[in-house]
């Protein structure tokens, strides 16, 4: 990877070396408690008939990522109690209601000590980004110092790839609902662009009108 604001399909899944799935932690920001949608937290949102926190957590595991951490924050208790969690390091938020930010640094406060060397970071309210997306911005990571992001034609999004030398400054800019997003933008000649809008569907479930893509019943 190399010049200025560089774009890059990665390597392809294939290509996933060992190295990098251990290398790589998954990181999973699920805390939100659903304030436009009634109070409905959206981990416990229901899709294809199970929460919509265990897809996310497939997604992960599916694109490579053998370790996984997920921030919890609303109804915490009855997510644990709902969710098929098994496997996954759980990690509360007891500030969530401050926004993602707080969720991003109790994430990677998280997985200090943990030997991972990077943070590949997603939202629970994506449904539509699949390991697919996951696994080619997965593919991009080269070692502690990688900062990468997909992009949606051309625009930045989830998930982004936060190598350990910069998750101090990450944790530091991340206030609020911005998370990394100013980071990143300070430093866009670091960054790794990886194209998946070919590929991945970026919505959020934010509002009663995004439960459209939410599907019923069945299994995934």
């Amino acid at each position: 990877m190399t010049g200025t604001g560089r774009t890059t399909t990665g390597r392809t899944t294939a290509g996933r070396t060992a190295r990098d799935e251990e290398a790589v932690a998954g990181l999973l920001l699920a805390a939100g408690g659903g304030r436009r949608l009634g109070g409905r937290p959206k981990a416990l949102l229901d899709h294809r008939g199970r929460p919509l926190v265990e897809h996310a957590v497939s997604a992960l595991r599916a694109a490579g990522c053998g370790r996984v951490h997920v921030v919890l924050g609303a109804a915490a208790d009855t997510v644990r109690d709902r969710a098929d969690l098994s496997g996954c390091v759980l990690v509360d938020n007891p500030d969530w209601a401050q926004g993602m930010g707080s969720s991003l640094r109790a994430g990677l406060a998280s997985l200090a000590g943990t030997g991972a060397r990077a943070a590949l970071v997603s939202l629970v309210d994506q449904p539509g980004i699949g390991p697919e997306a996951m696994a080619r911005v997965l593919a991009a990571y080269r070692d502690e110092a990688s900062l990468v992001s997909a992009t949606y034609d051309g625009v930045r999004g989830h998930p982004v790839l936060l190598g350990r030398a910069h998750w101090a400054g990450v944790a530091e800019a991340a206030t609020g609902d911005r998370g990394a997003r100013a980071y990143l933008r300070a430093r866009e000649e670091a960054l790794a662009r990886v194209e998946c809008g070919d590929i991945a569907r970026p919505y959020d479930i934010d509002t009663p009108g995004d439960l459209v893509h939410l599907e019923p019943g069945g299994a995934e």
